[in-house]
């Protein structure tokens, strides 16, 4: 069954509170294979003009699934089917980078829904905010719920 347009506009509530931490950024450059320093040796992310550690620009996607990802498949009236769910695209807009030290919370709003062919094209937007309200990131992603087979 299609996913119903109605859900466009629903705002699903601010996330808790995710702690960046120097250790997470390294563990996540480290799994991406990035070596740059200023995600590793926070001397050479001052020297850089950084307060502490950044972190990799696709960080924002660790946010983006514990939190945007969590929020539409644990939505039952919403009706997605984890097992059928494909990433389809992602972008970040960025207000400044993520940096460790950060407090940061996701609202995830949906902004569009489409159905092609029997599959849904589901597209939302996550805001990542410090939990003082400072916009640093905002997510953009199309996921694409497979049509179930016949």
């Amino acid at each position: 069954m299609p996913l119903d347009p109605a859900f466009v506009g629903h705002a699903y509530p601010r996330s808790e509170v995710y702690e960046v931490s120097r250790a997470k950024i390294r563990e996540f450059a480290e799994a991406i294979g990035d070596d740059n320093p200023v995600y590793r040796d926070a001397a050479a992310a001052r020297a850089a003009g950084h307060p502490d550690l950044i972190a990799p620009p696709t960080f924002g996607t660790v946010l983006f699934s514990r939190h945007s990802i969590e929020d539409i498949v644990n939505d039952e009236k919403l009706g997605v089917d984890y097992g059928r769910l494909v990433h389809g695209d992602m972008k970040f807009v960025f207000a400044r980078p993520v940096r460790a030290g950060d407090r940061l919370t996701v609202t995830t709003h949906i902004t569009e829904i489409d159905n092609r062919m029997g599959n849904d094209f589901l597209s939302l937007r996550a805001e990542i905010d410090t939990d003082e309200g400072e916009r640093v990131v905002t997510a953009l992603s199309q996921l694409v719920i497979r049509a179930e087979d016949e």
